[in-house]
C-alpha cells in the first residue's frame, strides 16, 4: 500500500470522528477532575460492565490492512424529505424529525429539544478533511425552531460539534445537558455555550412536566489522541407527556445488560432510537458500535413499544455500505418475527408523532 502524506492526513481526519485520533494539540485541552467513583478512577472514566477502546496498533491495523474491506458510497445519497418544524408542540404529542445521523428535533411539551445536533458539513476536527456529509440535515438551520435544550451524548466528533453547538448558542442560547467533562471540551472552545454536566443516573428537570436522566452505555470517549475517556459518555431516557423515549446515541451490545436496566428501571418506554450503523469490522467495532442484530436484541431487552433507527446513511465512518444498515434491519425483524413497522429506519427530513 502506498502510504502518502495525503492518505495519512485523510487517516487522522477520519479516524477522529470515533477515535480521537486529530492533531496532538487537542490532547492538551482541559479535562475533567472530581472525586471518583464507580466509574471514575480519579484521572479516567470506565464501564465496569463494558470493554476499553482499541488500541492504537489496532486502529492502525484496520485502516491500515491490506484485508480492508470499505465499500464505496455515492457522492451523495439525497434524501427526497425536508421538514419544516412548526414552532412549538403543545399538550400531549411528542413529534419527532430526524435531521440525520445521530441527530434529532423532539418537540413536545412546549420544549425544542436537539440531540446531538450536528450541521456542520464534516464529522472531523478539521474543515478540509474527514467524513464529508452524504445528504443534506433533514431541517435546514434556517428553519430551526426557538431551541430551549440540546442533549449531547459524547465527546466524538459527529456527536459533539462545536460549530453547530456555538450557532445555536448564538441564536438560541439553549441549556445543553451533557456528562461529565464534555462541558469542560464546550466551555474552552465558546464561553457562550450553556453546557450542564451531569453523572450517569442523574435526573434533570427541563421544565413543563419534561425531564431527562442519563443512563449508562456501552461505549467510550475522546477528542485527542491522549485524552481519551476523560470525559463520560451516556444514553438518554427523556420524560415526555407521551411516554418515556430512551434515547442510544451510540453503544455496543455487549451481553444487554444496559439495555436490560434501563428497561427495568425506566419502563415502560413509549420508543426506543437506537443505532444501527458504522459496525463494520465487527472484530474493531462490536464492543462500542451495534450492528443492526444487535439493536434488534436491545429492542427487546428495553421492551420499548417502538423504536427507531439512527447513526446511519449520512457520514461514512466505518466500512459497511451505504444500505446495508437497512437491509440488515429488515432482515434481523423478520428472524426475530418483529414486525418491520415496529422498528423504522427514517430519511432526514421525515417525521414520527407519537
Amino acid at each position: 500500500m502506498n502510504i502518502t502524506r495525503r492518505r495519512v492526513f485523510g487517516w487522522l481526519a477520519g479516524t477522529a470522528a470515533i477515535l480521537g485520533v486529530p492533531s496532538l494539540w487537542m490532547s492538551q485541552m482541559k479535562t475533567y477532575a472530581g472525586p471518583p467513583s464507580d466509574h471514575f478512577d480519579g484521572e479516567r472514566f470506565f464501564d465496569p460492565d463494558g470493554a476499553p477502546p482499541k488500541s492504537l496498533g489496532e486502529v492502525l491495523r484496520w485502516q491500515l490492512g491490506r484485508d480492508r474491506q470499505r465499500q464505496a458510497w455515492p457522492n451523495w445519497a439525497s434524501s427526497p424529505h425536508a421538514d419544516t418544524p412548526p414552532e412549538r408542540v403543545i399538550g400531549d404529542k411528542v413529534r419527532l424529525s430526524f435531521v440525520g445521523h445521530a441527530s434529532w428535533l423532539i418537540q413536545t411539551g412546549g420544549l425544542n429539544i436537539l440531540i446531538d445536533p450536528v450541521w456542520s458539513e464534516r464529522a472531523s476536527p478539521f474543515s478540509w478533511a474527514g467524513p464529508k456529509r452524504h445528504n443534506d440535515p433533514g431541517i435546514a438551520f434556517d428553519a430551526v425552531p426557538p431551541i430551549d435544550v440540546a442533549l449531547v451524548s459524547h465527546g466524538h466528533y459527529d456527536h459533539l460539534d462545536l460549530a453547530t453547538l456555538s450557532k445555536l448558542a448564538a441564536k438560541f442560547s439553549p441549556r445543553v445537558i451533557t456528562p461529565l467533562g464534555n462541558d469542560v471540551t464546550m466551555r474552552s472552545a465558546d464561553d457562550a455555550i450553556k453546557a450542564e454536566a451531569f453523572d450517569w443516573h442523574q435526573r434533570v428537570e427541563l421544565g413543563n412536566g419534561v425531564a431527562v436522566t442519563l443512563v449508562p452505555t456501552r461505549h467510550w470517549s475522546a477528542r485527542g489522541l491522549f485524552d481519551r475517556n476523560r470525559a463520560l459518555w451516556a444514553s438518554f431516557v427523556l420524560e415526555t407527556p407521551a411516554g418515556r423515549i430512551y434515547i442510544v446515541c451510540d453503544s455496543g451490545y455487549g451481553d444487554g445488560k444496559h439495555f436490560r436496566s434501563v428497561g427495568e428501571g425506566h419502563g415502560p418506554l413509549r420508543l426506543a432510537i437506537l443505532p444501527i450503523g458504522a459496525y463494520e469490522p465487527r472484530w474493531f467495532m462490536r464492543d462500542q458500535h451495534m450492528n443492526p442484530s444487535d439493536a434488534v436484541k436491545a429492542l427487546g431487552d428495553c421492551g420499548a413499544a417502538q423504536a427507531l433507527a439512527h447513526h446511519h446513511g449520512t457520514f461514512q465512518l466505518t466500512d459497511e455500505a451505504i444500505e446495508a444498515p437497512i437491509t440488515a434491519l429488515h432482515a434481523a425483524l423478520d428472524e426475530a418475527n418483529i414486525p418491520r413497522e415496529r422498528f423504522v429506519a427514517l430519511k432526514p427530513g421525515q417525521v414520527v408523532e407519537l
